[in-house]
């Protein structure tokens, strides 16, 4: 099982996504992520747009979901914008 990390850029059935669940938390098969796209309805906050690799992608924060860690292979970090990233699911979860 490949090890991720908070805020790695993984991949899944040709999808990128992106680890939201904290590195603190004990191991389990599986962890939370959500999408990068393309092609998604862009909201304030809730939406951001992450570059990766020299390309610009929509985070699809209400597609966040849990995937097995073994399904996964990691690409990348945006770690440099996981201010972002943590605001998008804050306003996602609690509206702010």
């Amino acid at each position: 099982m490949e090890r991720l990390t908070r805020y790695d850029v993984a991949q899944y059935s040709g999808v990128k996504m992106v680890v939201v669940e904290n590195d603190l938390l004990p191991p389990d098969p599986a962890v939370v992520v959500i999408p990068l796209l393309a092609d998604y309805p862009a909201v304030k906050d809730l939406n951001p747009v992450l570059v990766h690799d020299g390309q610009s992608w929509v985070l699809a924060t209400r597609l966040i979901a849990a995937v097995r860690r073994s399904s996964l292979r990691r690409v990348g970090s945006v770690a440099d914008q996981g201010d972002r990233i943590s605001r998008a699911v804050d306003v996602l979860m609690a509206g702010v």
